[in-house]
């Protein structure tokens, strides 16, 4: 087949998976303006949020991780014109994040007193407490919103969640200003402020979502509400039947990736201050590749709906060969500049030495990283969960921590050595992701012949 029939397909592909990049790279700078903002106030104010947030985030991907179940469900749905039951998805989808942005807030509480037992010095907990509680709380709005843009997701209208999240960027970033140093009527409340932000933007995001799409008539048929009678088991089953491995593989890579956080620390205050660096710069670049993944995702899913698997084949490897190219240009970039991208953070000579030598190790894993995560969403599409689930733990957890651990403490190789079990860990699972989109894609293709 000539490379020109999965290059025709590269702009179909970007329009569907640059309003998700920009949102995921919108997240990443608010995150980065929060750190500057708090970051001013003090150490020990800075570390009580990167405390805070650990153990957030680690829920926060477990309940996103859920929510992408909807996508490829709704991306069936249309593909087959079908919209009662893509409204069927969508609600009992919604329900089910709802349920679950619930769920996490209350298992964060109720795991709160973990915080005093990580050896954190006692000031930083004490500051860290009120802001834990209050971005818990902001679970809630945030697993309503996923219910709402996995939906649009599916429709291919990815540019409504988009706009929601710039929009929850400003109303965050003007708020954290005003309510961390207190500006006019507004009281300084410090960390506290910061907290508060987050929750009041979110909050923001989901009534923005819930307007938008309600006020467009396209979307009419799928915001009016379930009925009691219309509320199916069978629909919950099917998403959870998704959802719960997809959650799976999201706290296998964020484990993985926490792991070799802690290791990194065990060398020193440098080491991780170097490894912080690279992987800020890394996930900066992943997220390119997650919005390309939710692009197969979604075609993929719609491929399924019109049972044309030989299409489908050629625009998933339209998606694979862009996120090569994609990442190969960030390798590169990664190799020309290791010397210069650390300086953006530090001026610190060692740190500046050991994030050099990481940025190596992260130039080769952008094209394992990128296509794993690819190939993911493709998968996704093809709603084949389980196997994928079990791919990625054996290939983080039982060929990539112990690759990190042996590297990096028994033979003392340090953040170097963490980062070669990363980069193990993410060509193993690309490798494995990849034989398993092909062969069940061939055997989809090989089955409808034989029918006809």
């Amino acid at each position: 087949m000539k490379i020109h029939n999965y290059t025709s397909e590269f702009k179909n592909n970007l329009k569907l998976a640059t309003p998700i990049m920009m949102g995921s790279l919108g997240h990443l700078l608010v995150g980065l303006i929060d750190d500057i903002m708090v970051g001013r106030l003090g150490p020990i104010q800075l570390a009580a949020t990167s405390l805070g947030n650990s153990l957030v985030f680690i829920a926060l991907s477990i309940g996103i991780g859920f929510s992408l179940a909807i996508t490829p469900l709704i991306a069936e749905s249309d593909g087959e014109g079908d919209k009662q039951k893509g409204r069927s998805v969508f609600q009992h989808g919604l329900i089910l994040t709802t349920i679950i942005g619930l769920a996490m807030w209350v298992l964060l509480l109720f795991i709160k007193p973990i915080l005093y037992h990580l050896d954190q010095p006692e000031e930083v907990v004490k500051l860290a407490i009120p802001y834990y509680e209050i971005v818990a709380f902001s679970m809630i709005p945030l697993m309503i919103f996923q219910g709402f843009k996995q939906f649009t997701d599916g429709l291919s209208e990815t540019k409504y969640a988009m706009w929601a999240t710039i929009l929850t960027n400003v109303v965050n970033v003007v708020l954290n200003f005003a309510l961390i140093y207190g500006f006019w009527i507004f009281p300084r409340l410090e960390i506290v402020g910061a907290a508060i932000g987050t929750l009041v933007s979110r909050f923001v995001m989901v009534i923005f979502i819930y307007y938008v799409l309600k006020k467009r008539k396209k979307f009419s048929i799928y915001m009016k509400k379930l009925q009691l009678a219309e509320i199916s088991n069978i629909v919950f089953k099917k998403i959870i039947k998704l959802g719960f491995p997809t959650a799976l593989q999201m706290l296998f890579e964020v484990g993985l990736f926490t792991a070799s956080v802690i290791l990194a620390g065990t060398f020193g205050a440098l080491p991780q201050a170097a490894n912080q660096i690279a992987l800020k710069l890394a996930s900066t670049t992943f997220m390119i590749a997650v919005g390309v993944g939710v692009a197969a995702t979604i075609r993929v899913g719609n491929q399924i709906g019109l049972k044309n698997y030989i299409e489908l084949r050629r625009i998933a490897f339209s998606n694979f060969l862009l996120i090569f190219i994609i990442m190969f240009g960030f390798a590169i970039g990664f190799f020309i500049f290791k010397d210069l991208l650390p300086l953006v953070f530090t001026e610190n000579l060692e740190v500046i030495q050991i994030a050099s030598s990481l940025l190596v190790v992260a130039g080769f894993f952008q094209l394992s990283d990128g296509l794993q995560a690819v190939v993911l969403g493709g998968l996704r599409g093809l709603q084949d969960v389980n196997v994928p689930s079990f791919i990625t733990f054996v290939a983080y957890w039982i060929i990539g921590f112990p690759v990190c651990f042996y590297l990096g403490r028994t033979l003392n190789m340090g953040p170097f050595g963490i980062w070669i079990g990363l980069l193990t860990a993410l060509t193993s699972s690309a490798v494995m992701l990849f034989l398993r989109f092909n062969y069940l894609t061939n055997k989809l293709i090989q089955e409808k012949n034989e029918l006809t």
